[in-house]
């Protein structure tokens, strides 16, 4: 079979399965609404979980450092990319988030992938959640190490495969809250599970920082942990890009000198960076405090009223509200009518979700208003399975 034999086969496989991925060229998509063309939708898409991409001052401070700063890093960090504006926001976050460094990545995913392949060897094992994130995955499964994945949030799982004899050292990898679900991970479980097997644990919290925890701490400080190596991600409640490693003095280092997504890649524009302290004096302050209240509201608002839905409702107490629909092509349809109704609404299928549990991966913001839940409720309980 030839190159091009083999792309149109996998390609003719996905439209038959309804599973064919398509981008939306649009005007504006993040915030409360997602406006395409001529026509405005509410947005129940974004991850914008405190609307702070749309923030003045956050929008302000970018431009500011895009004044002082020019729109680009000018090349790696290890070469000239480092800036000022990189080292503060760094400081900042270590210091709020109680580690001794943070290194900043152009994105979680890169971010997820340099940590892993720094670190994972031949004689290591790696035990990750069967639901992590893809960029957690597919690192674990291209390093040496032995892959191993335990049941969804199942701590005594976890701990049985942490017991079987293993030559070098052992790492958890494990969400704070996972993205397709919405549902949060027992950490304080699977700390403990780690801790007696002498392990290192690392958390993926791009969902949870920002809204979880004391001042936005995320999910670690929430549940009462200190994971070695913490991830925080800067595309949700932070409303812009980017991500951070938080992790001791001596992994740090010891990153610097051997994580290749870190050393081999362009660093993020100073200007962000600017931008990203922005948000995070936003997301510590009393207005920060005031917008996560009022997600939980919206998200206790939705689930109350969402009863009796014709489709199921996951646990999840988090901004993310999946409604399971099952195949690819009534998932489409019903995502469809929604938008037809002013909602703006994504399908999800399979290969992201497993076979047979397609669905709306409905997300509530602060920016939303509760007239905008109302409305949405009101769409979905006029539609029938």
């Amino acid at each position: 079979m030839s190159w091009q034999q083999r792309i149109e086969q996998a390609i003719a496989e996905r439209h038959q399965a309804q599973a064919f991925r398509q981008r939306q060229p649009l005007t504006q998509g993040a915030g409360r609404w997602l406006v395409r063309g001529d026509r405005r939708y509410l947005n129940f898409s974004s991850n914008d979980y405190l609307g702070l991409s749309q923030h003045p001052l956050v929008i302000q401070a970018w431009q500011q450092g895009a004044e002082r700063y020019g729109v680009g890093s000018g090349g790696s960090g290890h070469v000239t990319g480092y800036h000022q504006a990189h080292q503060q926001l760094e400081e900042q976050l270590a210091g709020w988030l109680g580690y001794d460094r943070a290194l900043l990545f152009i994105s979680g995913f890169a971010a997820n992938q340099a940590v892993i392949a720094a670190l994972a060897g031949r004689e290591d094992r790696i035990v990750a959640d069967r639901l992590s994130h893809a960029s957690l995955l597919e690192a674990a499964a291209m390093s040496p190490a032995q892959l191993r994945r335990f049941q969804h949030n199942d701590s005594q799982h976890l701990a049985r495969l942490l017991a079987a004899p293993v030559e070098g050292q052992q790492l958890v990898v494990t969400e704070g809250v996972f993205s397709m679900d919405g549902d949060r991970a027992p950490l304080a479980d699977i700390a403990r599970a780690t801790r007696e097997a002498n392990g290192w644990l690392m958390v993926d919290d791009a969902h949870g920082i920002g809204v979880d925890g004391d001042n936005g701490r995320g999910s670690c400080q929430q549940q009462g942990i200190h994971p070695e190596l913490l991830i925080v991600t800067f595309g949700k409640a932070f409303g812009l890009s980017g991500a951070a490693v938080l992790c001791s003095n001596v992994v740090a280092d010891y990153f610097l000198q051997f994580a290749r997504h870190l050393i081999y890649s362009t660093a993020m524009p100073p200007a962000q960076a600017v931008a990203l302290q922005a948000a995070l004096s936003v997301i510590r302050s009393d207005e920060g405090q005031q917008r996560r209240e009022t997600l939980a509201q919206h998200v206790a608002e939705f689930r109350r009223s969402a009863s009796g839905l014709s489709y199921p409702l996951s646990d999840s107490l988090s901004a993310i509200q999946p409604l399971v629909v099952g195949d690819n092509l009534h998932t489409l349809a019903l995502a469809e009518r929604l938008r037809e109704q002013g909602c703006w609404v994504t399908a999800i299928r399979p290969p992201t979700v497993p076979a047979g549990t397609a669905r709306l991966r409905l997300t509530l913001t602060a920016a939303h208003e509760p007239q905008d839940i109302t409305h949405l409720l009101e769409v979905l309980h006029g539609e029938r399975g």
